[in-house]
């Protein structure tokens, strides 16, 4: 029975009184200020239930230029004009006849040119919005067909010990064999004390980066067994120009890497290296055989789902903002998640592109998945927009707890995905630490 929870930001909304703003831009110089808000705290609101925004601006006078704009889903405009304030506030208000995100832009600009923007997020019956496409007849047979290629490559496991700047910690660099000749490339940390423990895995968001020692030592502290996987077949601890080189040399624009193939796409390595790290996981004897959990942010939140799904041993995962999800959007009118493969053709077939993505879509993996799950979105997140986010979500047959997160864009401002953070590393991975059920929190 499928059981999604939602986590309204209780903590964030009291830090915000009397209503959660829905996002508030890096604010300009000095007094000037522009805010906007829902009337409702969560930002959830029902099909043709009004959603109203208040734009509130201070220290800027917007005299030259007021406008908005109301997308569905980050993509299909609904609606756009002038903003009139009084006493620098002014509403916006919009109905949805179906369940979906909105997404408010506003833009002023000053007499004197200055300009200032915000946007604002809502989502319309979250539990009710479904995937752009359907699953793939074959997608089952493709995916056990890499599966059964990665189970002729031994894990080779390398390990060389380094000081893990941290008392009470062993650390080590690690390199696992992975297909055609590639390698998984990470680090692994557990306590110096212990027969038995739960196991970790933290797969990378996106980009070209070294690894910090911290992302292992410190779960390790605690009492993991902690594997941290680079997304590349890369060093984990080259200096900074290297990483650079490799962004703008072979590794420019990787996520576009044969994403008209399915068979040759750049994530089918980096897939697969989450499910070799895993079966590494599990052979270890000193994994208590009974606590294996993966965390992710972005395109580690992506990982994070697909591994879910992939692998039958997970006992617990958690994506903060998963990219990945419901590639195909565009063809129901919204902005799809990260990479958007969707309009990364260039030189390429865009049918062959769209039908690739779906290989690697979290809508897809998501049935899959039988592990309690946690899952964090944000309201005014145009990278891995939360409608996107929520097709998958709605996919998944297993105890399900979705954090939304109304003022969050992507990445973290001010706080804005606290409250996800509080539920995974305040209560979720506490408790599976100590053997403890996944707590999905109860309405």
């Amino acid at each position: 029975m499928k059981s999604n929870r939602f986590l309204c930001p209780i903590v964030l909304a009291a830090l915000l009184c009397t209503r959660a703003l829905s996002q508030v831009v890096a604010p300009p110089p000095q007094t000037s200020h522009l805010s906007v808000a829902t009337q409702r705290d969560d930002g959830v609101y029902q099909v043709g239930q009004p959603v109203a925004w208040q734009v509130e601006v201070t220290g800027f006078d917007p005299a030259a230029e007021a406008s908005y704009t109301i997308k569905r889903g980050g993509l299909t405009e609904l609606d756009h004009g002038r903003l009139e304030f009084v006493d620098g506030q002014a509403e916006v208000t919009i109905s949805l006849d179906q369940p979906g995100a909105l997404l408010l832009e506003v833009k002023l600009v000053s007499l004197d040119g200055q300009e200032r923007s915000a946007s604002g997020g809502a989502i319309v019956a979250p539990h009710e919005i479904k995937s752009s496409a359907e699953r793939p007849a074959d997608f089952d047979a493709f995916w056990e067909a890499k599966l059964a290629e990665l189970a002729k490559v031994p894990e080779n496991a390398q390990l060389v010990p380094a000081d893990s700047d941290q008392p009470g910690v062993d650390y080590w660099k690690i390199m696992l064999d992975n297909i055609r000749g590639s390698h998984i490339r990470g680090q692994f940390a557990r306590p110096a004390e212990g027969d038995k423990l739960p196991a970790l895995l933290i797969p990378q968001w996106a980009g070209v980066y070294p690894l910090e020692k911290v992302w292992v030592t410190s779960r390790a502290a605690e009492g993991w067994l902690a594997l941290n996987i680079l997304a590349h077949d890369l060093p984990i601890d080259e200096p900074a120009r290297y990483y650079q080189e490799q962004y703008d040399g072979p590794l420019k624009n990787y996520w576009a890497i044969g994403n008209d193939d399915r068979d040759k796409s750049y994530f089918l390595r980096m897939f697969l290296s989450c499910y070799q790290a895993i079966e590494y996981l599990t052979q270890r004897p000193d994994w208590d055989g009974k606590t294996l959990v993966v965390v992710g942010t972005s395109q580690g939140g992506w990982q994070t789902l697909m591994i879910a799904g992939l692998h039958p041993k997970i006992t617990a995962a958690m994506a903060l903002v998963p990219a990945g999800c419901d590639m195909l959007g565009p063809d129901v009118g919204r902005r799809p998640g990260w990479p958007q493969w969707y309009d990364q053709t260039a030189g390429k077939d865009p049918a062959r592109v769209h039908e690739s993505s779906r290989y690697y879509d979290v809508v897809n993996f998501a049935p899959r998945i039988k592990c309690p799950m946690l899952v964090g979105l944000g309201l005014v997140d145009q990278v891995c927009p939360p409608a996107g986010v929520m097709a998958a979500v709605n996919q998944i047959d297993a105890p399900t707890e979705v954090v939304i997160l109304p003022l969050s864009a992507h990445q973290e401002i001010d706080g804005s995905q606290r409250a996800f953070n509080d539920r995974c590393y305040g209560a979720w991975l506490p408790a599976l630490r100590a053997g403890k059920p996944a707590p999905v929190h109860a309405p």
